[in-house]
């Protein structure tokens, strides 16, 4: 695999994000690069969900200004950031009858003109998303008869017909088992490294997000705690700071890996 781009993607500065009036969100400024695995963890409640929405533009920006790809997110239709960004949130919800193939047909929405039927460039992306998530043989079959990693991959497979150079993913290993989890975060590296795709996601799992990224950003209470390289971000106490533990870590393969952890002590309690 040659060098990742380290070209800017995604720059926000100073932005507030928030439901009704209350901020979750506040002054956060951070930078994402092109062609790399970007991976943002917090503790439950810390932002990750609203910052994601906020740069799919689903959550108006109340303060600061994000930019994606040097354009001022405000300035971009839904529909022109659709052919740029695919998203997929952490709760989907489908027909359970659809097949396969027909879920992966919706990731050509932002091409199609009303009324209209799928062009044969739309079949082909369709054809290349069914193979790039080794979904082939099972693309007449219906959800309901997937295995959990099985459908999370068909959902991945819409956002990759969808044919955009930058993939979101909210939680993609939410209420998976082992296998599964693995399945899924292994096909996100394929993306990355063999489709030249950039990758943003939010995850609960740190050692999935130590082994599998390039960079990490950490949020606590809607503000930048973190971020960097894998290395600089998962440490000993980064993680007491952020996630009010005391981990014990290892090398593994270069990269640093929780081996066990332990609730952190408050200062005022130790002897």
């Amino acid at each position: 695999m040659g060098r990742k781009s380290m070209a800017k993607l995604i720059d926000a500065r100073h932005i507030q994000v928030g439901y009704a009036q209350h901020p979750i969100i506040n002054d956060l400024s951070i930078t994402i690069s092109r062609g790399q695995i970007t991976t943002l963890i917090g503790p439950n409640g810390s932002g990750k969900s609203t910052l994601i929405r906020a740069m799919a533009k689903l959550l108006k920006i109340d303060q600061g200004v994000l930019t994606f790809d040097d354009q001022n997110l405000t300035t971009l239709s839904h529909k022109m950031l659709a052919k740029k960004l695919a998203v997929l949130p952490q709760t989907t919800q489908a027909k359970p009858e659809l097949t396969v193939a027909e879920l992966v047909t919706f990731g050509r929405l932002p091409y199609r003109k009303p009324l209209s039927g799928l062009t044969a460039l739309d079949r082909e992306k369709i054809d290349w998303a069914l193979t790039k998530a080794h979904l082939t043989t099972l693309k007449d079959r219906p959800l309901t008869n997937l295995s959990g990693g099985q459908r999370q991959r068909a959902w991945i497979a819409m956002a990759i017909a969808q044919d955009t150079d930058t993939i979101i993913l909210d939680e993609p290993t939410t209420y998976l088992d082992l296998p599964h989890q693995l399945e899924v975060m292994q096909l996100i590296q394929e993306l990355n490294q063999s489709a030249d795709r950039t990758i943003i996601m939010a995850l609960h799992d740190l050692n999935h997000a130590a082994r599998f990224s390039d960079n990490l950003i950490a949020i606590k209470d809607g503000a930048l705690a973190a971020s960097g390289t894998v290395n600089d971000v998962m440490t000993a106490e980064n993680l007491r700071r952020i996630f009010n533990i005391d981990a014990t870590l290892i090398a593994y393969e270069g990269r640093p890996l929780i081996l066990t952890y332990e609730t952190a002590t408050p200062a005022e309690d130790v002897q």
